[in-house]
Parts: structure tokens; sequence; C-alpha cells
């Protein structure tokens, strides 16, 4: 997770749009807790802020200072009334004490799968299910793992591919995304290499930036079997976030209550 200091911070909501209808979700699922909402991995706010501004009190935890500054920069921007309604901290989602319990945590846009280790995923767990009130819910996405598609990454991993292309906030050059990835089976660890480049206004690439990126995917029964075992009931699993049905190689959207 040292990645998270990200390096990518200014450039981060150029690309990371998140998963088809994500946003709705989860502020549809903090109405139903009501306040306050603590989300993990916040990053800078595409979730938390559509939160406050439904009228709930939320606070955000990540452990990227970067990414945090882009967030506390977009909140200035809010008004005063959705402001007061948002906390931002800088902490470690395997190991926070907040001294408050929340009727919702969430954990979206596979932040989850940030945990490299079987040890973090349960030490998250448990301090998550330690900030939750009596019946309170645990809700949060990965994706699914498609066997054909890591299959092609594995050994050599797999050629560049273009994924984006942007203009840069700061520089207001464009900028062109490329991705590869490799996997490595036995860790269910996936590596992706991400390379920003900016282009002058005859395409030269002017500048190069390489993003990281270390993700340990999980299985569908692993999840349910690691809730179950730090405490939780699963209450829902959906393939997507219009709550369809768990479908192979979609996403994995959970809902799990304390027990």
């Amino acid at each position: 997770m040292d990645e998270y200091d990200r390096i990518d911070a200014a450039i981060y909501n150029c690309y990371a749009t998140g998963v088809s209808g994500d946003v709705a979700f989860y502020v549809d699922e903090a109405k139903r807790s009501g306040s306050p909402v603590l989300e993990l991995g916040c990053g800078t706010g595409r979730i938390l802020i559509p939160i406050a501004e439904a009228g709930l009190e939320v606070v955000g935890v990540d452990r990227s200072p970067s990414m945090l500054a882009v967030a506390k920069q977009r909140v200035t921007t809010l008004s005063s009334e959705v402001q007061g309604r948002i906390e931002l901290l800088e902490g470690d989602m395997r190991n926070f004490s907040l001294g408050r319990r929340f009727g919702l945590i969430m954990i979206p846009y596979r932040s989850f799968l940030h945990l490299l280790a079987t040890d973090d995923q349960r030490a998250t767990l448990g301090c998550i299910r330690e900030h939750l009130s009596d019946g309170g819910r645990l809700v949060f996405n990965v994706f699914d793992p498609r066997l054909d598609l890591l299959q092609q990454s594995t050994g050599g991993g797999s050629e560049l591919r273009k994924f984006a292309e942007f203009i840069h906030p700061q520089t207001h050059r464009r900028v062109v995304g490329w991705y590869a990835s490799s996997c490595d089976p036995l860790r269910q660890v996936v590596e992706q290499y991400n390379i920003f480049d900016q282009l002058d206004d005859q395409g030269t690439v002017v500048a190069r930036q390489y993003v990281p990126l270390t993700l340990r995917y999980v299985f569908r029964y692993e999840m349910q079997h690691l809730l179950e075992l730090c405490g939780f009931k699963v209450e829902a699993l959906y393939g997507d976030f219009e709550r369809g049905p768990f479908r192979y190689g979609g996403e994995q959207v959970w809902v799990a209550v304390k027990r």
C-alpha cells in the first residue's frame, strides 16, 4: 500500500471515475443508515462529497496525504453548510481509532483490494467491527476476478494498452494514460503499471509519470468466509450498483451486518 501516498493525486479524478452507478448507490446506503457515516479510503472525496451534499454527516479516512489534500481543496468550494458535515482524517484502515461508532462504514471503489495480506484484511474488518454500532452495516465493493483475463497477464504480463486521455488540470496539456499488468495467481496479486504521458501541441511527450498499483483480488466465497470469520452476517451480495444479482466476472457489492 506504499503507493498510496499517490504521486498521481493531482490527476486522479481525471481517470479514476469509479464504477457505473456507485455514487448513487453509496449515497442511498448512507441515507438508509443516517448520520454519521464513515468512509475508509475516501481519496479525493468522489463519494464523500455527494453524501455530505445529501445532508449527512460523513467522516473520511485515507492514508494518503496527497489525496486528502485534493479532497480538502474540493471541500473548500462547497457551501459552509456542506463543509460543516465533512471531517477528513489521515489514517490507516487496518488500525484506526476514532472514539465513536457509526451506523454505516463503507469502502468504495475496490479499496479493500489494497490489503495485500490476509492479516491486514482481518485487522481491517476487526477494526471496522469495533467502530460499528450494534446492527451497523459495512458496505463495500471489489471486482470479481475473471480467470481468463488474469491468465492473459500471468507470467510475462500484458502488452501496454491505452486506457485514458484527458487534459491535465494544472499544466493544461493533453495526457495519454497507458497500462500493463501482471498477475501472480499463487498470491492472488495483480500488479498494474500506469504510465501518463503529457504531450505538447505537436504531440511530443514532454513529461512522463509512472504510477504502480498493486491489488490482491478475492473470490466470492473467500470474501463471504472472511466476513463471517470476522463477526459479520452477509445481508446482501449484488452484482452491480443497480442491486442486480451477483454474476461471475462483474462486481461484488457486499452489504454485511455486525453480529
